[in-house]
């Protein structure tokens, strides 16, 4: 069972990425799943999660509100996080997160989530 987050790169502000969260040993499709990120010195911060199905929508934080999103494409077992109008605080590492539980916000305690992939740096500079 493992999740694997990747996409990462640099880019300069205004520019966009698209990450990816692929799970291998099981279905992502019935899970909440979360992105997050980490400052070095910082809180991780809840980013944006899409719930379960009998849910369905997304949530995001204020920050990214506008600018991100998430999605799910069942078929590959991907969960996407859109990132557009990258700003340099937008830097830090980025970690997808699935919980079994209906989950509708993104400030949910980590403790909600199963799964957790490893992160993809994303860097954000002029």
């Amino acid at each position: 069972v493992q999740l694997q987050a990747s996409g990462g790169g640099s880019v300069q502000p205004g520019e966009s990425l698209r990450l990816s969260c692929i799970a291998s040993g099981f279905t992502l499709d019935p899970y909440t799943v979360a992105w997050f990120r980490q400052v070095p010195g910082k809180e991780r911060e809840g980013v944006a999660c899409i719930s379960v199905p009998s849910d369905g929508n997304s949530y995001y934080a204020d920050s990214v509100k506008g600018r991100f999103t998430i999605s799910r494409d069942n078929a590959k077992n991907t969960v996407y996080l859109q990132m557009n109008s990258l700003k340099p605080e937008d830097t830090a590492v980025y970690s997808c997160a699935a919980g079994s539980s209906l989950i509708q916000s993104t400030s949910a305690s980590a403790s909600a989530y199963n799964y957790w992939g490893q992160g993809t740096l994303v860097t954000v500079s002029s």
